[in-house]
């Protein structure tokens, strides 16, 4: 049994343990409190969710056109197509929702998958294997090399005990644990005498008490965070939402107004008016809007995977558009999560850096040979791929002999290893002792400069402080070297404290930036995009590596952890726009951080790669997860993985995400303008006395076929050239900003007249006050005319040549559904199930001209408000 002497005693009386561990009567008790796993919070049913959906503000209103149009269907006063086709759009858009949401959050399931099943513990004086979900505080847990940690701890004994915490910290430097007391500390990353569930045993062996299980433990904190934070509605569906609401009022409004009209003063009877209604309630609804949005969301999934981007959730496709802020963890994602000897340092000598090839008579060489034989690690093959093993300190010392064409086990051809002392994270010292081709021994000593056992004068020392302090302000780690050439060997065991050494230099080692990601944080800062940095690391490494990429000036301020927490959420809020810096943070933390950004209109990217980030990531408006280094819990709780993990990729696909959403809101002005008309077009022609002018069957037509099909292909228009120079879309700003409402507005009053135009000369001068005829003439102008000027929407520039050609499905799938319309109305047998009717020669003639007025007006339009912003544009920069 291992020896858990002092100071345990106390940790025994307060976890009401001993040496033999818990008596089965003891872990009876305890077992009461409950076992040692996750709990998860219950989502809805389908029946709730598909409820929550046809509470949507455009669904109840096609619910209601539903209703009614079933209602006069069963009296005989209309037919069943209408229900029956406003029914099927209703439960397609319902349908597609609930698609949406299939991907819902299983991040706590792979949560779920981090406890390990058996843990061996020591009960009644015995060693035992049981079940890590029945652990209970006070038990005694034993760990070694490869375990997990089934539960929080305090360690009883740490021999050689190392940690990898990243999936907790996001770091992925393994921490030394020692089982000495400790001032207490509520940073993870500094409980060094603690242990955490589903953290990995790297090396060594030990014995912990277990103080925490379950929801009560690190891990369990996390998952509850995952269980109470909910994912914002992205800015588009809530512009959509109020939009939806916008029309509903004008609807209701317009349809109070017809009744009113016609009941009153036109004598219509309560049948009439109920028609009325449901024509109304189609003219209102972009039926097919949603169906567009989900389309083009789709089409930008695909085009984001080629790029390295896969979206979990498409609706973070038009999030990614509007995002303003990207905090992003700096391990791996902003730097290359791969230390590098970057710098070097011999006496008498400047500071250099390393070189792309190094000569083997070169003083770098000289003092890269007493490393490379001071090493543990090696790079091997193994079945055609390169298997890293060993510290990653010392794996950069591996890739720095690579630079000078040789390896560790080439250099100890020459100088066999014959004894060593193994690093101690007490001493922070290594040793290890070589045999010479002339018969001496070479002792390396290998560490922190302020424990190697140099002999160095007065002038040695302050040149040794001035290049270790000169390297710890650019973030390097420092690891120094010295050796002493004996002609006998040493007493063994060997130890690194006792022998004198001469130094022979130092190293700086970093994590170094990623080349692209320093150039892409520009391309994101040109596009008003503000970058983030939030690391484990201490805050001047972090202030440091930050300013080296361009995130931060040097006289930045650093939020650290500490920092943070000593702010309410409001002081936070008032100043979170001073930071872009933030070191050692909490999960807990982190949201905060997306939260205060949020609070102040922002639009938030988190990226991450541990369980710790992935509250964050579900709490930011769109979570990014990094496909290589990331857990599957943080992939889960994401809205999209990085199968690269790299900065760049995320600014690839922000500028992707702000094409679809352009080309969402394009399609939003190709739709809407059309609607107001139908609804100005309805309540002039029955304030006139003209009955409908459309029927809603008729309705359905223009707004699913002449506007729909067409809209669909308007997510494959490429992107504006201006795309990423211009500031992005606030989440508060209407969907009707950056000149939509007067394009819209322009639309809506030049489709309304002239249709008003061509039902009174169908209907008055061309036919001796045929209806029928009328709307035949009426519904060729209104959905041809309709498709033709998507040719002026599809692009904010001039239209041009190229605008005609840029799109070849948009000109098939315009071509086909204008064919479609056209038979659909011409067709003798076709034309009638629609209750159209055969035309005259010049009604067609009519027909023909007019469906090309509104393009012309549009594009008129269009023209003159790009010169008038072209004339603003100086003042504004004079401004």
């Amino acid at each position: 049994m291992p020896n858990l002497g002092s100071p345990s005693a106390k940790i025994y009386a307060r976890y009401r343990t001993s040496q033999e561990g818990l008596t089965e009567e003891q872990v009876i008790q305890r077992s009461q409190d409950g076992l040692n796993e996750l709990q998860e919070k219950k989502g809805d049913n389908l029946f709730k969710k598909i409820i929550g959906h046809f509470s949507d503000v455009a669904s109840l209103v096609l619910l209601f056109a539903v209703l009614l149009s079933t209602y006069l269907a069963a009296t005989g006063s209309e037919k069943w197509s209408q229900p029956l086709i406003i029914g099927s759009i209703l439960v397609l858009n319902v349908a597609i929702s609930l698609y949406q949401e299939h991907s819902a959050e299983k991040a706590l399931d792979a949560l779920k998958n981090l406890n390990v099943p058996e843990s061996t513990v020591i009960r009644d004086g015995e060693h035992m294997t049981i079940r890590s979900k029945e652990l209970v505080v006070g038990d005694l847990v034993i760990l070694s090399g490869g375990d997990q940690v089934p539960a929080d701890g305090r360690l009883l004994t740490a021999n050689n005990l190392s940690i990898n915490e990243s999936i907790l910290t996001g770091e992925s430097e393994p921490v030394e644990k020692t089982a000495v007391d400790q001032e207490p500390t509520a940073e993870i990353s500094l409980r060094f005498n603690e242990v955490f569930s589903g953290t990995d045993v790297i090396q060594g062996t030990g014995v912990m008490v277990v103080t925490a299980i379950g929801m009560e433990t690190e891990l369990g904190e996390i998952a509850g965070l995952l269980n109470t934070t909910e994912k914002q509605k992205t800015p588009l569906q809530e512009k959509l939402n109020t939009l939806s609401k916008k029309l509903t009022s004008v609807a209701l409004a317009g349809g109070l107004l017809i009744f009113i009209i016609g009941f009153f003063f036109r004598g219509f009877e309560l049948s009439s008016g109920l028609i009325m209604g449901v024509s109304l309630a189609v003219a209102a609804v972009p039926e097919t809007l949603p169906i567009i949005v989900t389309i083009s969301l789709s089409y930008g999934v695909v085009k984001m995977s080629k790029k390295n981007a896969i979206m979990r959730r498409m609706n973070a496709v038009e999030t990614l558009g509007g995002v303003d802020v990207i905090a992003s963890d700096k391990t791996g994602t902003l730097t290359q999560n791969q230390m590098t000897v970057t710098k070097y340092w011999t006496p008498n000598e400047q500071p250099a850096a390393t070189a792309a090839k190094i000569d083997h008579d070169s003083p770098e060489f000289q003092l890269m040979r007493f490393m490379g034989l001071a090493t543990d690690a090696q790079i091997k093959e193994v079945d055609g791929e390169k298997v890293e093993i060993g510290d990653s300190t010392e794996l950069a010392i591996i890739r720095w002999l690579q630079k000078a064409q040789t390896t560790r086990a080439e250099l100890e051809q020459e100088y066999p290893r014959v004894a060593e002392d193994p690093f101690d994270s007490n001493k922070k010292l290594m040793a290890t002792l070589h045999k010479t081709p002339y018969g001496k021994y070479l002792l390396i000593v290998k560490g922190a400069i302020d424990r190697l056992p140099a002999e160095l004068t007065n002038e040695e020392h302050r040149q040794v402080d001035q290049i270790n302090q000169q390297f710890a302000k650019e973030a390097l780690r420092v690891l120094s070297v010295g050796y002493a050439l004996l002609d006998e060997k040493p007493a063994l065991p060997l130890d690194a404290t006792q022998t004198p050494v001469k130094l022979a230099g130092l190293i700086g080692i970093i994590d170094p930036p990623r080349p692209q990601a320093i150039s892409a944080i520009k391309t994101a800062k040109r596009a008003g995009i503000t970058t983030l940095m939030i690391t484990g690391d201490h805050p001047e490494t972090a202030k440091a590596i930050a300013v080296q990429m361009g995130i931060a000036q040097a006289d930045a301020p650093v939020m650290s952890g500490q920092d943070l927490r000593q702010l309410s959420d409001e002081q936070l809020q008032r100043n979170i726009q001073k930071y872009t810096v933030y070191a050692r943070v909490s999960p807990e933390d982190k949201i905060r951080i997306v939260k205060a950004w949020q609070a102040n209109n922002s639009t938030v990217a988190m990226t991450g790669d541990g369980v710790n980030d992935a509250p964050a990531l579900k709490a930011a408006d769109v979570g990014i997860a990094m496909g290589i280094t990331g857990t599957d819990v943080s992939k889960q709780a994401a809205d999209m993985i990085l199968t690269d993990d790299n900065f760049e990729t995320i600014v690839a696909a922000v500028e992707e995400g702000r094409t679809i959403y352009q080309n969402i809101l394009k399609a939003v002005e190709f739709l809407i303008g059309v609607n107001f008309a139908q609804l100005l077009l309805m309540i002039i022609a029955v304030a006139a006395g003209w009955g409908s002018p459309l029927l809603a069957e008729q309705l359905l037509l223009i707004n699913v076929l002449a506007d729909g099909i067409p809209g669909f292909y308007l997510s494959r228009e490429p992107a504006e050239d201006n795309n990423m120079d211009k500031a992005p879309i606030k989440r508060k700003s209407s969907i009707f900003a950056d000149g939509l409402a007067q394009r819209v507005a322009f639309r809506a009053a030049a489709f309304t007249i002239l249709t008003l135009v061509i039902f009174v000369l169908g209907f008055f001068v061309l036919s001796d006050q045929n209806i029928t005829f009328a709307r035949t003439m009426l519904f060729l102008t209104l959905a041809l005319g309709s498709m033709i000027d998507i040719y002026v929407i599809k692009s904010r520039q001039q239209v041009s040549p190229q605008t005609l050609i840029s799109n070849s499905a948009l000109n098939l799938g315009l071509a086909t559904t204008m064919l479609a319309i056209t038979l659909i109305a011409a067709v003798p047998g076709v034309r009638e199930v629609f209750e159209f009717t055969g035309i005259s020669g010049l009604a067609w003639l009519i027909v023909i001209i007019s469906i090309f007025i509104p393009a012309l007006l549009l594009e008129l339009n269009k023209r003159y408000q790009l010169r008038k912003l072209r004339k603003e544009e100086p003042r504004t920069v004079r401004e």
